[in-house]
C-alpha cells in the first residue's frame, strides 16, 4: 500500500460519480461526492449495461442487487418496420461473456450505486443541494464554490487533492474548462422514450430493434419483471425520427404523443402491437439525439472530466453509462498508481480519452443498428421473403462485432 492517498472531490452523483465513489473506495482512496439535487429521486426511464461495463460492476460487488432490479437481457433482436426477423443474437452471459447485460430503470441503477456509496463510505459520502459554482487549484490541491438549492446561498469552500467533473451533460465544470466550445451537434433525429406496464413479449428478456429513422425506428425492451398481480412487466420504448427541429436537451422534458404515433400506427406483429404499447405509457419524454465535438483534452492540473460531462454522446448502442463506468475504473486505477495526482489524471485521460472519442464518431456514422439501415437500403423500405437473399448473417455478424470492438465490448468467445 502507498503511504499516502488523496482526497478526491467528485462533483455529481450520477452513474459515474457513484461507480467512481465505489471504485475509489474500494481502492483505499478517500473521497466525497457533492450532488446538485436536494433529493435524489428517479429520472429517466430505461437503460442497458453490457458485459464490459458489468463487468466492472461485478468487481465491486453490485451483480446480485442489479440482477433483482432488472432484467438480465437474453437477446438482441433486430426486425423491419413490417415485424420481420433480420437478425438475432445472444447477450451477455448468453453469448458467452463472463458477466451479464442488465436492462433496467435507469432510476434503479442510480438507486443501487447509491444504497452501496451510502452503506460503504457512510450516509454523508454524498451531500445533496450542493450545485458547484466553480472550482479553483493551486500547487496544494483544488477549492470548490457551491450553493444551496433551494435558496442559492452560498455555502463553505470545500478542498481537495484533485477534483472529478461528473456533473452531466450540462457540465459546470466543462464549462469552466472550455468557455468557447460549440453548441451542442443535432443529428437530425428526435426520440420519445416512455415505460409501459405490458404482457411478457419474444424471450421475456428480449432488447429488440426495429424500422429506420427514415420512416420511423423502435427499441424495445423490458426493465422490471413482475409489476403487478397479472405479472406484466414494465416495458421501456424509444422511439426515433428523422426531424428537422428539435429542443434544447433535457433528460426530463415532457414529449406529445401525437408528435410521432403516427409513424408507427400500423405497426402490428404477432408478437407485440406497438401503437397500443405507445398509447399505454403514462408518461412521454422527449430527447434530441445530440453529442459534442470531442474535446482535445479534459484535464487541467487537479481538474479533470467523467462520463457525459466528458464525453456527451448520441444514445444509441447502450454506450453512455457503460463507457462512464469504464471512466470511473480506469481513474482508480490510475489515481493507486501514483502518488502525483496531476500526472494519475492525465494518464487517464489519455487512456480515455481517445476511447470514447471513438464512441462518439462510431454511435454518429456506424451504430449497432446500422445492420437495419443496411436491409432498409437494400430493400428500398420493403418486405423480402428471405433475409438471406437481402443480407447474409455472415454480413450482419460483422456490423454488430465492429460496434463492439470500438466500444471496448469484445466479442464474446462462444
Amino acid at each position: 500500500m502507498r503511504p499516502s492517498r488523496p482526497h478526491v472531490v467528485i462533483v455529481g452523483a450520477g452513474i459515474g460519480g457513484l461507480t467512481l465513489a465505489l471504485e475509489l473506495h474500494d481502492a483505499g482512496i478517500d473521497c466525497q461526492v457533492y450532488e446538485a439535487v436536494p433529493a435524489v429521486t428517479p429520472i429517466g426511464v430505461g437503460i442497458n449495461v453490457l458485459p464490459h461495463a458489468t463487468a466492472v460492476l461485478a468487481r465491486l460487488g453490485l451483480t446480485t442487487p442489479l440482477a433483482e432490479a432488472g432484467v438480465t437481457t437474453r437477446e438482441s433482436v433486430f426486425y423491419n418496420r413490417f415485424g420481420q426477423l433480420v437478425y438475432r443474437e445472444p447477450a451477455g452471459r448468453y453469448a458467452g461473456y463472463d458477466s451479464p447485460q442488465f436492462s433496467l430503470h435507469r432510476g434503479d441503477l442510480q438507486r443501487v450505486l447509491l444504497d452501496a456509496v451510502r452503506d460503504r463510505l457512510g450516509p454523508a459520502a454524498v451531500r445533496l443541494g450542493h450545485r458547484c459554482t466553480r472550482v479553483t487549484q493551486d500547487d496544494d490541491g483544488v477549492r470548490v464554490s457551491f450553493r444551496g438549492v433551494p435558496g442559492d446561498e452560498a455555502l463553505p469552500d470545500v478542498r481537495g487533492d484533485a477534483l472529478v467533473g461528473c456533473d452531466g451533460i450540462h457540465s459546470v465544470i466543462r464549462r469552466q474548462l472550455h468557455p468557447g466550445e460549440g453548441e451542442p451537434v443535432y443529428s437530425g433525429v428526435n426520440m420519445w422514450r416512455g415505460v409501459t406496464r405490458w404482457p411478457s413479449f419474444l424471450s421475456g428478456a428480449s432488447m429488440v430493434r426495429a424500422g429506420w429513422l427514415a420512416s420511423g425506428k423502435m427499441v424495445i425492451y423490458p426493465i422490471r419483471d413482475a409489476v403487478d398481480e397479472a405479472g406484466n412487466q414494465l416495458v421501456n420504448w424509444v422511439a426515433e425520427l428523422e426531424t428537422p427541429h428539435h429542443q434544447r436537451r433535457d433528460w426530463n422534458r415532457v414529449g406529445n404523443l401525437d408528435d410521432f404515433a403516427d409513424a408507427f400506427a400500423d405497426w402490428h406483429f404477432d408478437w407485440l402491437d406497438v401503437p397500443a404499447l405507445l398509447h399505454a405509457s403514462e408518461e412521454v419524454l422527449e430527447y434530441p439525439m445530440v453529442d459534442q465535438e470531442p474535446l482535445d483534452h479534459w484535464t487541467l492540473g487537479r481538474i479533470t472530466l467523467l462520463g457525459d460531462a466528458a464525453h456527451p454522446m448520441v444514445p444509441r448502442g447502450s454506450n453512455g453509462a457503460g463507457q462512464a463506468i469504464l471512466d470511473a475504473h480506469a481513474l482508480r486505477e490510475e489515481l493507486h498508481r501514483t502518488d502525483d495526482v496531476g500526472a494519475a489524471l492525465k494518464a487517464y485521460e489519455s487512456r480515455r480519452l481517445p476511447a470514447t472519442a471513438r464512441v462518439v464518431r462510431t454511435n454518429r456514422s456506424h451504430p449497432p443498428d446500422a445492420i437495419l439501415r443496411e436491409v432498409f437500403t437494400r430493400t428500398g423500405d420493403r418486405p423480402f421473403a428471405r433475409i438471406e437473399n437481402v443480407i447474409s448473417v455472415a454480413e450482419l455478424a460483422a456490423i454488430s462485432n465492429r460496434y463492439r470492438e470500438v466500444t471496448g465490448h469484445p466479442t464474446a468467445t462462444r
